[in-house]
């Protein structure tokens, strides 16, 4: 074949090579190969799998091949290849063995001497050995790391290894860019220039850069430098889907929702040959590869993250590679381009937080020239749902993250300086102009750079004296040398991954490092645990400094070690891509209706059905319940009571956890100074939470403006100064500065100790920051030194956004972001999320178990029905607070005590409670008095002398008590500014202490809190008929306190027409009392009795069996539109169910018009001996119609053709109607014989139905059990006859319908809780695969709930998703869990919907095969019969099995004890040998 044109540029063995090895170059390759040949600096953006490192390798080889065959390769390193990952530069290593080869075998088949290339890898883990050959015989080709390239140009010996660089690539740019080790890769690339004295070639390669531009500058640095961009593109075929599990997402999963997805999951692998599942945090990788391992076998799955030791890392991955390993469970580990062999499919667990990153993980599949990458995005709560939709819109747009590059970071700056001193002298000016060709450091001020140099110069003094002082200054000649043992420091102590203090994980009694495990989990643990590490598990034999050592625990069930680390903020375009699909969703929503928005999500976005449908009830849930999707131009503020009676303010602000925890951290400070309060807070990439005590009271719009742009950041620092995120930064700062070595006389610093360290320099470079608080007046003054600046740069432009937060504040200012405030009486759904937060979203100290979030109770949250419905009520806990509330007294000073709370009583309200002595005897002591207020109710008095100052003067005989108030002296004050003119009997006076003039709307606020506080719910007309006063006062009154936070209004009491106010405290005490008595009503039961419950409520136990013919009616009712084999009706499901049932009350029905049978999916086969396991269904006639368009809906593509007598039936029925079997003998010109299987394949492929059950009856029945046809007298000898069935006609099928009308959905809803009682998604497993799918039932059976037909709750435990119960379940329920069981065995056919084994009941299934039964006793199965073959289950004692194989011959219905069958008796087949030897 001949070679493509563009391999004419390379040596002839090259491109032979090239031509055998692949069909043709790739546009990567075509693209960037003359660049890169004319010494032009390169950047390759290419898709994962598209040749991206041989297009750079192959001109550096020709190269050398050409040089060696010339006058032979020098003794040095002339192409160095940089990855960020060790297992990268490790694969690239063994990889380029198959080109080298290849060309060495070119080259002997040219005739041509050996050119031998050497190649090698210097990370960390090469070995001293390896590192001392390499000295001697330096490789021509080196593959290494950032960290280690930085080493080499520290010591002697590396500087001479690598004096010849010619070239340099740096593979996955776009991991380094985007983080100091850029930074520091990129003095290191300008320093490698400096040492060599020319320029190398620089050739960058990623599948994910943007800006591009950008990423071409940082690869060639500063100057006048020209790069070739060869930009491909990121865009290729991919294969993308959600994966939900089967019951609907919550703000967390339950541990049986992750069951269900590590099934999935499992269920995916085995489909495929090899599987990557990515995780994003090193726990849950040791969580996955458990479960999985337990699914799939523990020889079948690993683990793979950074905490592994590298043997075991690189284990894994060649144990996948060669095929051993069905999947690996990774982190960001594996996320780059390391060779692991042909991967089919990646599954990625939880959001990746990123476009570039998803891309990359996905990337790992097909990853070969025209593979195909396939993913599946397993999404872990609601709002990861939602942001899933939004990362797979965004792939679809072709979006990518843009990378953001750190500005001059100084503490990498300080240790490149010091290594690059320590190895030569240098001129500060000279030094200065080498730092500024780094393109991160281009706009590097001098004033910094000569602070540096101050710094390392001078050192810093500390209690143990004089540290960290790297470099002779020569301040005279501007010259800089390295003190003794700078090059040591540096060497050691160097690079820019921050220590985290983990411990050493040592398995005895090898000696081998396995990993390490975070200090917190090693100090916490004991010897003896057992935890698990790279899918094995370890029992500790003790714990050391810094190491815990450990053996082999066989296979002992281990807990999960722990990591603590920051969690990675979502993009700043993932977050505007969640925003975009929000805004999209609700003008969906609220422009064309639920069922267009499914539409766009399923074909314009491509989601499946589950994923579509709960992405629209979560955020039709939201609008209902606050009217808006919050977005990025419409962010949104809620506030709520909690049970605490606290308040929670939550700002929905979809702009990324970076942005979030900003505002979040200065609204805390802000609120700190102004309420004088520590708040607790929390922020996520949607939300942020604020936990307010019952002293905030606020109007909730005005916290928008709380912070202002101009000053914002001037608080955020104050508050980053009290985050723990600031002496974690500045210790991270100063080790990689070197101001902290890690390493001292040669052993490493443990990591309490460098803490320590990290406090002493602290007080030394910043005092105010360890200072005692009390003697600081103001704010804490930020001082000017390199490693302070560099710290807070680091929080506020890596860990946090400050530039988006200030431009969100800008907006918020010009009102170009707008914003919505509303109070609420519970959460909103959006906000399950950030009430559920995990630790690492905590803006303060405060330990999950004291979190103010905890005392939310969120009832009904996630979907529309049930949001609106948050303030019903249960009306006897609202009648139970209420009398609690109202004080009790049956002493005067108890009274003097109820009136002081109540503020004022009604003369009515005194008689009612019995209190008028009491009333009377305090106003003989002058402590009370009985107050009238003016008829016109505004204060003037009645009679003549308006003048007086006390009104009328009534005797106590003449008194009008119950026109009249009840007052205490304190609070006479109040209720004579309410009432100025009112008359009061006696006369008394007020305590001096209490003697003071209230304002008329103050006095009215204080007594109508007063009546708040002991009223329970109440309205505007009973307060102002209470206080005596105008309704438009009260109202006043209590908008006041609302504003307070002290009282809340709503509509609280079932049926309330107008609003009702409750004071907040009792308002909570209602909720708890309402969520407590729903919780005492049902305690969920255990399986087992559920099962009993069935028995009884489908009546197949003894006791609540029915009979006659009027309950045949009731159990085809609770059996409709379930599917059972045609000839288990007959002779299984209903005799089971009904004592003395007749054939002929089945007939009665369906001839009366009131049942019709048929069986609703057509296609399979035909054929009489198929009849009697052909699902069939008994249905209302009338209903006939709505089962049939739900079967409709998935209906198989192809039928089978009909056979030809079959197909003359089926013409003859079209044609004329429903016929007689007579007249369909005479239509189709057929045998009476030929007719019968003609109709038994029709009616097995569901094409034909009968008026009469009997109909089906004789096809089931074998010609030779019939009785003749015709006696000798010409009459039918019996009504079995097929002949006399009545009509046959065809089953109409009805179009089928896009999605279920919600009329069908509700019957379907209504006829499953009739057949089972309690509902949940593992009992649809039991039902026809074309019912509604459970997310559709779901929603149906919450607008029950909220209309309060049915129950929610937790009815049976083990059991996950939400359940649904009749009310008159619960009580059945209730009373099987009192009752004890019974010990009764009752036989169940394989057929029967109580056929639970396998599903909710655990077990192996019991096929649903002819004669196949189950033995239940008391809810648990015992035994089964498949095929003759009696089967005992765990828990059948060996005495029983007699009786158990006994109940299990039994006839359907005959239920009885362990007596034996009567002598002789065989009531049905008996292929176990039951009567083997019995007597006659």
């Amino acid at each position: 074949m001949a070679a493509h044109p563009a391999l004419d540029a390379f040596h002839p063995a090259v491109a032979g090579w090239f031509a055998r090895a692949f069909p043709a170059p790739t546009d990567a390759q075509l693209a960037a190969w003359p660049a890169i040949a004319s010494g032009r600096d390169t950047l390759v953006a290419a898709p994962t799998g598209s040749g991206k490192t041989l297009t750079a390798f192959l001109t550096a080889i020709d190269a050398l091949v050409r040089e060696g065959l010339s006058h032979g390769l020098p003794e040095q390193t002339l192409v160095v290849y940089v990855s960020p990952l060790k297992a990268l530069s490790n694969d690239i290593h063994i990889n380029l063995d198959a080109p080298l080869d290849g060309i060495r075998a070119e080259l002997a088949a040219l005739g041509l001497p050996d050119v031998d290339i050497r190649t090698a890898v210097r990370t960390g883990d090469t070995p001293q050995s390896e590192r001392a050959l390499h000295r001697k015989k330096p490789p021509h080709i080196l593959a290494t790391t950032p960290e280690s390239l930085y080493v080499l140009l520290g010591s002697e010996s590396g500087r001479a290894m690598l004096a010849g660089v010619r070239t340099v690539i740096v593979d996955e740019i776009h991991a380094l860019v985007q983080n100091k080790r850029g930074s520091h890769l990129a003095l290191s690339m300008e320093r490698l220039d400096a040492l060599t004295g020319r320029r190398a070639t620089r050739v960058g390669l990623s599948a994910t850069q943007k800006p591009i531009e950008e990423v071409a500058k940082f690869l060639t640095g500063a100057g006048e430098r020209d790069c070739a961009i060869v930009d491909i593109g990121h865009a290729r075929a991919r294969d993308l889907a959600l994966e939900l599990p089967p019951v609907p997402l919550e703000a967390v999963m339950s541990n049986a929702q992750w069951e269900l997805v590590y099934a999935r999951i499992a269920e995916l692998v085995e489909r495929h040959a090899t599987t990557l599942v990515f995780v994003n945090t090193r726990r849950m990788a040791e969580r996955a590869a458990r479960h999985l391992g337990e699914l799939l076998g523990k020889e079948h799955v690993a683990a793979h993250h950074g905490s592994l030791a590298k043997e075991l890392r690189l284990d894994a991955e060649q144990r996948l590679k060669r095929g051993e390993l069905k999947v690996l469970v990774a982190t960001a580990s594996l996320e780059l381009g390391i060779d692991i062999g042909d991967v089919d499919l990646v599954c990625q667990i939880g959001s990746p937080r990123s476009i570039a990153a998803f891309l990359q993980r996905v990337g790992r599949s097909g990853h070969h020239v025209g593979g195909v990458p396939k993913g599946r995005l397993f999404a872990t709560s609601r709002d990861e749902l939602m942001e899933g939709a939004a990362l797979l819109d965004a792939v679809r747009r072709g979006e990518l993250d843009a990378l953001i590059m750190p500005p001059a970071p100084r503490d990498v700056l300080a240790q490149q300086l010091v290594a690059e001193v320590a190895a030569r002298e240098w001129d500060e000016d000279a030094l200065f102009a080498l730092v500024r060709r780094a393109w991160p450091y281009a706009s590097l001020p001098r004033k910094e750079f000569d602070a540096l140099l101050k710094m390392l110069a001078e050192g810093f003094s500390t209690r143990y004296g004089q540290r960290a002082s790297y470099l002779h200054r020569d301040a005279v000649h501007r010259k800089l040398r390295g003190r003794k043992g700078a090059r040591l420091t540096a060497t050691q102590s160097g690079g820019t991954i921050p220590d985290v203090g983990d411990y050493a994980v040592v398995l005895e009694p090898q000696a081998i490092n396995i990993g390490t495990v975070n200090e917190d989990f090693a100090v916490e643990s004991l010897a003896g645990d057992v935890f698990q590490l790279g899918n094995a598990s370890y029992r500790i034999l003790r714990v050391e400094s810094g190491r815990v050592r450990v053996e082999d625990a066989q296979g002992a069930p281990p807990s999960i070690p722990f990591w603590l680390g920051e969690a990675p903020g979502r993009s700043i375009e993932l977050s505007a891509s969640v925003s975009r699909f929000r805004e999209l969703l609700q003008a969906k929503l609220e422009g064309e209706g639920e069922a267009a928005a499914l539409s766009w999500l399923r074909d314009k976005l491509g989601l499946g059905d589950s994923a579509a449908a709960q992405i629209v009830a979560y955020a039709a849930a939201q609008l209902v319940g606050f009217g808006m999707l919050p977005t990025q131009r419409h962010i949104a503020l809620e506030r709520f009571f909690d049970e605490s009676g606290g308040t929670q303010l939550v700002i929905h602000s979809p702009y990324g956890s970076r942005i979030n925890k900003a505002w979040g951290l200065a609204l805390r400070k802000r609120f700190c100074r102004k309420f004088n309060f520590e708040l607790q807070a929390a922020a996520t990439e949607d939300a942020i939470v604020l936990s307010l005590s019952t002293s905030h009271s606020f109007p909730l719009i005005e916290v928008i403006g709380y912070l202002h742009s101009s000053s914002a950041q001037d608080v955020l620092v104050q508050a980053l100064l009290d985050a723990p995120l600031f002496p974690a930064r500045f210790r991270w700062n100063a080790t990689t500065a070197l101001a902290l070595p890690r390493f001292t006389g040669g052993k490493k610093v443990p990591p309490q100790l460098q803490r320590m360290k990290s406090e002493d320099l602290m007080a030394t470079v910043f005092p105010d920051q360890v200072a005692c608080l009390e003697n600081i007046v103001g704010e804490r003054e930020v001082p000017d030194h390199p490693l302070v600046a560099q710290t807070l740069q680091d929080c506020l432009f890596d860990a946090m956004d400050v530039d988006g937060w200030l431009a969100l504040l800008r907006g918020l200012e010009s009102g170009e972001v707008q914003v919505t405030a509303r109070d609420l009486t519970g959460p909103s759904p959006f906000t399950a999320e950030v009430l559920t937060a995990r630790p690492y979203a905590f803006l303060d100290d405060a330990p999950l178990e004291e979190r103010r979030t905890q005392a939310v109770a969120a009832r009904g949250l996630g979907h529309a029905g049930r949001v609106e419905d948050l303030g019903r009520l249960d009306p006897n806990a609202i009648d139970a607070v209420a009398e609690d509330a109202w004080p009790l007294a049956g002493t005067s000073d108890e009274m003097h005590d109820a009136l002081m709370a109540v503020g004022a009583v009604t003369a009515g309200e005194a008689e009612a409670s019995g209190w008028t002595h009491l009333l009377r005897a305090l106003a003989g002591d002058r402590r009370a008095t009985h107050l009238i207020p003016s008829p016109a109710g505004k204060g003037r008095p009645e009679g003549p002398d308006e003048g007086s100052a006390t009104g009328r003067i009534l005797s106590p005989t003449s008194l009008p008590e119950r026109e009249g108030l009840w007052v205490a002296a304190e609070r006479l004050p109040q209720l004579r500014a309410l009432h100025p003119a009112a008359a009061i009997e006696p006369e008394i006076e007020v305590p001096e202490s209490y003697a003071i003039d209230w304002t008329r709307e103050d006095a009215l606020c204080e007594l109508v809190r007063s009546r708040l506080s002991t009223s329970g719910v109440t309205t505007v007309a009973a307060l102002a008929e209470a206080l005596m006063t105008d309704h438009g006062d009260v109202e006043l009154a209590l908008l006041a306190l609302e504003q307070e936070g002290y009282a809340m209004r709503g509509r609280f009491r079932p049926g309330a027409v107008g609003e009702e106010w409750c004071e907040r405290l009792l308002l909570a005490r209602i909720h708890r009392n309402t969520v407590a008595r729903l919780r005492r009503e049902i305690e969920p039961v255990d399986v087992r009795d559920y099962v009993r419950f069935l028995c009884d409520w489908q009546r197949l136990s003894p006791a609540t069996r029915v009979q006659g013919p009027e309950a045949l009616a009731g159990v085809l009712a609770q059996m409709e539109g379930f599917e059972a084999a045609a000839g288990a009706w007959e002779s299984e499901l209903l005799p089971a169910r009904i004592k003395d049932y007749s054939i002929a009350w089945l007939d009665d029905l369906c001839g009366a018009g009131r049942i019709a049978w048929t069986r609703l999916r057509t296609g399979g086969e035909g054929g009489a001996t198929l009849v009697r396991a052909a699902p069939i269904v008994l249905l209302p006639r009338r209903e006939l119609g709505l089962w049939t368009r739900l079967a409709a809906r998935q209906q198989p593509g192809e039928d089978a053709p009909l056979s030809s007598r079959a197909r003359k039936v089926e013409d003859c029925l079209r044609e004329r109607g429903a016929l007689f079997f007579d007249e369909l003998v005479d239509a189709a010109r057929l045998l009476e014989t030929e007719l019968e299987d003609a109709l038994a394949e029709l009616v097995a492929r569901g094409r034909a139905s009968c008026d009469s059950f009997s109909g089906l009856r004789a096809l089931l029945l074998p010609a030779a059990k019939r009785p003749a046809s015709y006696a000798r007298n010409g009459r039918r000898a019996s009504l079995t006859g097929i002949a006399d069935a009545g009509r046959w006609s065809l089953v109409r099928r009805p179009e089928a319908d896009a999605a279920p009308d919600p009329a069908s959905v509700e019957h379907v809803a209504r006829v499953l809780l009739r057949r089972y009682g309690v509902i949940c998604w593992r009992l649809l497993e039991r039902e026809a695969a074309w019912l509604p799918p459970w997310r559709e039932l779901l929603r149906e059976y919450q607008r029950l709930e909220a209309r309060g037909e049915i129950r929610g709750g937790r009815f049976l435990s083990g059991v996950v998703g939400q359940q649904f119960a009749l009310p008159e379940a619960v009580a059945a329920l209730r009373a099987i869990r009192r009752r004890p069981p019974d010990g009764a065995m009752i036989a169940v056919s394989a057929a029967d919907p109580l056929n639970l084994v396998g599903g909710l009941l655990a077990g192996d299934r019991v096929p649903r095969q002819p004669g196949a039964r189950l033995l239940l006793r008391d809810g648990v199965p015992v035994a089964s019969l498949v095929g003759g073959e009696f089967r005992a289950l765990p828990g059948l004692a060996v005495e029983d099995e007699h009786a158990a194989k006994v109940a299990l011959l039994r006839e359907p219905g005959v239920q009885g004890g362990r007596a034996p069958l009567p002598a002789g008796s065989r009531p049905m087949a008996d292929p176990l040998g039951l009567h083997a030897g019995r007597g006659s």
